[in-house]
């Protein structure tokens, strides 16, 4: 449950502050009856990330079993693609997203109400997308039951209201260190994802090896246990990988934590939050 409240907690704050710079910005600039627009804006993305999520849950049931893995396997691979690029787009840009979407704002309210709709949309759907698929990704991977879910609806539920506050101005967070540090988890928990969706497209047929097991300690640390299951739902961990899997997690993370922290290729530019942490001061 932790890996995926994670999950919602970093990548529904993204678009909580994205929501709050839009809305901070007309309220600053006296532009109160554009609101709707871009309200009908976010709606729209929020309700597409949903069904999004809908269909790739109950679409994906009504597959063959090999269908089932090779979709999994495929679209856990495509969503670690999507949130490593996220977490590092974030790291290097986060300094100018404020200045950025005021441009994209000033430009769409010179066209119209359709274009706030539209920037509105993009801005928060791009995110919802990106949240509902790696979601659904974790959820596949650590199968189980219900608990992923909750653990992912109470981690949008805190960014929302962490939103709230920050546009209140009532809560200041170092947003720079945040971001870095759960950027490093997100990371870490990709990698079990990853690892995950190469398994499923081994039981696919896709890849070879599915017997060729790098370890196993099912014994000293069962599946079914507490323990077990606090590895699986926070590292994605399996007692009994394949090689496969192992070394592919170990390619991934290795050098992907290693770049992110600037070992690499010099240190990438920290974001920069607002000194106040309140949106409203920012805009």
């Amino acid at each position: 449950m932790f890996g995926n409240y994670l999950i919602g907690l970093r990548e529904g704050l993204e678009a909580s502050l994205v929501v709050c710079i839009l809305i901070a910005y007309l309220v600053k600039t006296d532009r109160k009856d554009k609101l709707a627009p871009v309200w009908g804006g976010i709606t729209a993305a929020v309700v597409l990330s949903m069904a999004f999520g809908a269909v790739l849950q109950f679409g994906s049931s009504q597959l063959t079993f090999e269908a089932q893995e090779a979709l999994g396997g495929t679209l856990s691979i495509l969503s670690v693609g999507l949130v490593t690029w996220m977490v590092f787009w974030m790291r290097r840009t986060a300094r100018h997203l404020k200045t950025e979407l005021h441009g994209k704002l000033d430009a769409a309210l010179a066209m119209g109400t359709v274009a706030l709709v539209v920037t509105s949309f993009l801005a928060v759907g791009r995110e919802g997308l990106e949240t509902a698929l790696f979601i659904w990704s974790a959820v596949q991977a650590t199968n189980d039951g219900y608990n992923p879910v909750i653990g992912a609806a109470l981690g949008l539920l805190t960014s929302v209201v962490l939103g709230w506050l920050f546009y209140r101005g009532a809560l200041k967070i170092n947003l720079a260190k945040f971001f870095t540090w759960t950027g490093a988890m997100l990371v870490v928990v990709a990698a079990g994802v990853l690892a995950y969706g190469v398994h499923d497209l081994q039981e696919a047929g896709w890849f070879g090896g599915l017997h060729d097991l790098a370890f196993d300690v099912s014994s000293t640390i069962p599946k079914d246990s507490w323990y077990g299951t606090l590895l699986k739902g926070v590292f994605n961990f399996q007692p009994d990988p394949t090689v496969l899997q192992l070394a592919v997690w170990a390619a991934y993370l290795i050098p992907t934590l290693a770049f992110f922290f600037g070992v690499f290729g010099g240190r990438p530019a920290k974001p920069v939050a607002p000194k106040t942490g309140s949106a409203k001061s920012a805009a």
